[in-house]
């Protein structure tokens, strides 16, 4: 019996890069899973969090929980959204055992995509072609709290015709941090500075990560630099789906 999965879609990809929750239905589908959109699915309440706005937080948490509920799992495309809601929300509900039962039940079967697919599914091959060489950043939360490193390079191995050069320093952050861009403009665009220096000296074509908001801080960063460096999301080259514009895409 397939899996009823739950697409949470996130904020970022939702509002600037719906193709990506796109590549992420087909790559969910084509590994034989029953996807959900839950239409009720707001934000995870990270912004608010990171903020200190506890009240906020929970309750866009507790809609998020009942929301969520009635599926196998649920998966987003994104290291920084499934992290808030895997590892953040059970303690958002220190001081109520019934809400934070539910909100562990939801934290258990929360998974980022290529995380999902390849330690859940146990996906090894997939489908796909592309005839370019590639770089891949490791975002923060993905890295550091979900522990997704090999696993996309993993299934990117198997995409034919693509190869993978590795930038310096790929687990660095890129500056983005969500609100930390905003509050520390000058530290997060020095941050970055030295990331699209890794980037270029890598002599990757194509940019890729887990994390809307960690590609678009980059791929922004290289456009005005004047770079045509090629910046995508992992999963819509996992799909097959790199037909479209790309992120933040230089004028040639």
């Amino acid at each position: 019996m397939a899996h009823k999965v739950a697409l949470f879609v996130t904020c970022l990809v939702d509002l600037f890069r719906p193709t990506v929750g796109f590549a992420t239905i087909k790559l969910l589908e084509d590994a034989g899973c029953d996807v959900v959109v839950p239409p009720a699915q707001t934000c995870c309440g990270q912004p608010a969090y990171n903020s200190g706005d506890r009240e906020d937080t929970i309750a866009i948490a507790q809609q998020l929980i009942k929301t969520f509920e009635p599926y196998d799992y649920v998966v987003a495309p994104s290291g920084s959204c499934a992290a808030m809601i895997k590892k953040h929300y059970p303690g958002l509900f220190t001081d109520d055992e019934a809400w934070q039962a539910r909100a562990q039940a939801l934290s258990d079967k929360t998974f980022e995509l290529v995380s999902f697919l390849s330690d859940v599914l146990k996906v090894e091959n997939i489908d796909a072609k592309l005839d370019k060489n590639v770089t891949y950043h490791d975002s923060c939360s993905g890295l550091r709290e979900l522990g997704i490193s090999a696993q996309p390079r993993k299934l990117l191995a198997s995409v034919e015709g693509l190869s993978l050069s590795e930038m310096k320093d790929s687990d660095v952050c890129c500056g983005f941090g969500g609100t930390f861009c905003v509050k520390y403009s000058d530290i997060s665009n020095a941050i970055v500075s030295k990331k699209t220096d890794n980037i270029a000296n890598s002599g990757a074509d194509m940019l890729l990560a887990g994390d809307l908001g960690c590609l678009m801080n980059m791929a922004g960063k290289l456009k005005r630099q004047g770079s045509n460096i090629e910046v995508r999301h992992v999963a819509e080259v996992l799909a097959d789906m790199t037909d479209g514009p790309a992120i933040a895409e230089a004028k040639k």
